[in-house]
């Protein structure tokens, strides 16, 4: 039985052990050892502290691709309104993985403010990112995308083009759209 023979009830051990985990993994994220910093951004994210948003905003400037790409994720799971700007900044990163994930952290979190932006890189280079980038308007649900999801449509990359019709199913339109 949790807590037996203690003077601790098993709920406040559990608590514990979570305030322990959550203070570990921040230290982490501030190490000097990439693979822990990584890996601390992944386990904030999954513990869903909102205590995480702020170092975790802080990760998304990190030297290493790896870094900002988890911390980007973490972000959208904790599905709050605070990172969505510097989510936005994360749009324009050298790393398309890091763009992928800012993108599709903002779908997650669904703030209005981000269709503009996430619109803007819809003509990214990388297939996924534009996949990632198309979703994520997709979730937003903002009728504004739907003309820009439209030219998509005729995308060289079969998924993206499959990815842009289901974005306009998921917004709605008042219009037919050709199949793709």
């Amino acid at each position: 039985m949790a807590g037996e023979g203690s003077s601790v009830p098993g709920g406040e051990v559990e608590d514990l052990s979570r305030e322990k985990k959550l203070h570990r993994y921040l230290s982490m994220l501030e190490s000097g050892d990439l693979n822990e910093r990584w890996r601390a951004a992944e386990a904030l994210g999954e513990m869903g502290d909102c205590r995480a948003v702020q170092p975790l905003i802080r990760a998304l400037d990190d030297e290493h691709v790896d870094v900002r790409w988890k911390a980007a994720k973490a972000l959208g799971i904790l599905d709050g309104r605070e990172p969505v700007l510097p989510l936005i900044q994360s749009l324009e990163d050298e790393s398309s993985w890091v763009r992928a994930g800012a993108a599709w952290a903002l779908g997650n979190i669904g703030d209005p403010r981000a269709v503009e932006p996430l619109i803007e890189l819809l003509d990214d280079a990388k297939p996924r990112v534009r996949r990632t980038v198309i979703r994520a308007l997709g979730r937003i649900g903002n009728p504004r995308a739907r003309e820009p999801l439209v030219r998509l449509l005729g995308d060289a990359d079969r998924d993206v083009r499959l990815a842009a019709r289901q974005a306009l199913d998921d917004i709605g339109t008042e219009r037919e759209i050709p199949s793709v």
